[in-house]
């Protein structure tokens, strides 16, 4: 499961302005809706799926990222969004350092195994540490998509 495959133009925030974990999901599906990725009559619904998650433990993985997520029995495909903040946002990580990449997702209740790959596609990518710095100096919401897209390398080193 490649991340690219879930993203289109329209699915990236280049600079989110958000300084804490709810603002971020909230500025994340405002602009889904504005997109019409996203019903605009299912925003309370997903956010509530999106909140009780974070209430139960973060989604801030650590590294500067955060894969906030949440099931709807309301859609019928995956809907992601990538957001960046160069300011980072408080998640609550689990390394206590802000989040400055957000890959937010809902998935359909009747997917729980796409759930799954998903979060591990993620997980792995945003692992690597070249994929982090190269997403965070990426100019264009066309860069991003191509970083998403590449095989990166195996390289892990510690930030």
């Amino acid at each position: 499961m490649k991340l690219a495959s879930l993203l289109t133009p329209d699915q990236v925030i280049l600079d989110l302005e958000a300084e804490v974990c709810v603002e971020a999901i909230n500025g994340i599906l405002d602009h889904l809706i504005a997109k019409d990725l996203l019903a605009a009559d299912m925003r309370q619904e997903v956010f509530d799926a999106l909140y009780e998650r974070e209430q139960q433990i973060s989604t801030g993985i650590g590294y500067g990222v955060a894969i906030p997520h949440a099931f709807s029995e309301s859609i019928d495909r995956v809907i992601a969004c990538f957001a960046r903040s160069k300011e980072g946002v408080e998640f609550e990580s689990i390394d206590h350092a802000p989040v400055n990449f957000i890959v937010l997702f809902i998935v359909p209740q009747k997917d729980y195994n796409m759930h799954l790959q998903t979060l591990a596609a993620i997980a792995k990518m945003f692992n690597n540490c070249e994929v982090r710095q190269r997403l965070g100096e990426a100019p264009s919401i066309e860069e991003v998509l191509d970083i998403f897209a590449s095989r990166p390398s195996r390289t892990h080193c510690e930030q």
